[in-house]
């Protein structure tokens, strides 16, 4: 599976990460390796994680998806891209949470508001980034990612209003009005090529306007000493990817506001644990 890409990264593309805060990389999968992700993205047990008229209207989050399929664990393991996450990450990393994205064919729905990741789900510190593997080219007609360079330098943007959690950056001067045009970019692999953006990214992504669906994997990682403060406790959230846990915590200087969201027993989340179930068997297992 490893389609002989498993080398890491360059120095140069070490340090342009560290510049502008995102990666592209085409030609990691293979076709084969495509068509078989595209085929367990029909398996019952995912298409019944959305309704159709939600497939039809919106961007759809279909989350934990590891647990689900073993095509999808099998990726957020492959070689190609593990070998880069240790390059930006170190050798100790997990999963924090896996999804499959689907942008409707409906055109003109399925816009995602511009973000940062760090601010659904907050940790003792930032080594953390998420990895979007493409089933269908990314283009800005079907509403591909757009990042805003060197965002990931800013800190943690506001995200609340009238003291809830927004689901969205409240700061929009950064991609409406930015001091270089040219930091806002278009984010297109195509298929079978991921984007690695930082966990303070911002980004977000625009209609679909081409008539067809836009389909992509997303497996977001944090270093093992990252430890999560907020947001939702997945079933795969905590699977080793790489090396192990040695018992450290990481704490990166500041102040954080958790995403409050309200109601419920619990409106910051329940990441009180930071292990779910399915990671925990798994890990327990060493497979």
């Amino acid at each position: 599976m490893a389609n002989g890409l498993e080398t890491g990264l360059s120095e140069q593309e070490i340090k342009r990460y560290g510049e502008d805060g995102f990666l592209v990389f085409d030609g990691i999968l293979t076709d084969e390796e495509v068509e078989e992700l595209r085929q367990a993205c029909e398996a019952p047990q995912i298409t019944g994680l959305r309704s159709q008229k939600d497939y039809e209207t919106v961007t759809v989050h279909a989350l934990g998806i590891t647990s689900l399929h073993p095509a999808f664990l099998k990726l957020a393991k492959h070689p190609a891209i593990v070998a880069k996450l240790r390059c930006l990450m170190g050798e100790d990393i997990q999963l924090q949470h896996s999804k499959l994205a689907t942008k409707p064919p409906t055109k003109g729905v399925g816009a995602f508001a511009w973000h940062q990741d760090f601010a659904y789900y907050p940790h003792t510190n930032t080594n953390m980034l998420s990895v979007m593997v493409m089933l269908d080219d990314a283009t800005p007609e079907n509403g591909c990612m757009q990042m805003v360079r060197g965002s990931h330098k800013f800190g943690c943007l506001d995200h609340m209003k009238d003291g809830r959690f927004a689901w969205g950056c409240q700061e929009s001067r950064y991609w409406e009005s930015p001091d270089n045009p040219d930091d806002l970019v278009y984010v297109t692999p195509k298929t079978g090529g991921i984007s690695i953006h930082h966990t303070l990214t911002l980004h977000g992504s625009a209609a679909n306007a081409s008539g067809r669906p836009r389909r992509g994997l997303v497996f977001s990682y944090r270093a093992a000493d990252a430890y999560q403060l907020a947001d939702t406790l997945f079933d795969d959230t905590g699977l080793i990817v790489s090396g192990g846990f040695k018992g450290v915590v990481r704490c990166e200087a500041g102040v954080l506001t958790l995403p409050y969201r309200g109601g419920g027993a619990h409106p910051y989340g329940s990441a009180w644990n930071q292990i779910g179930g399915f990671a925990a068997a798994h890990n327990a297992d060493g497979a």
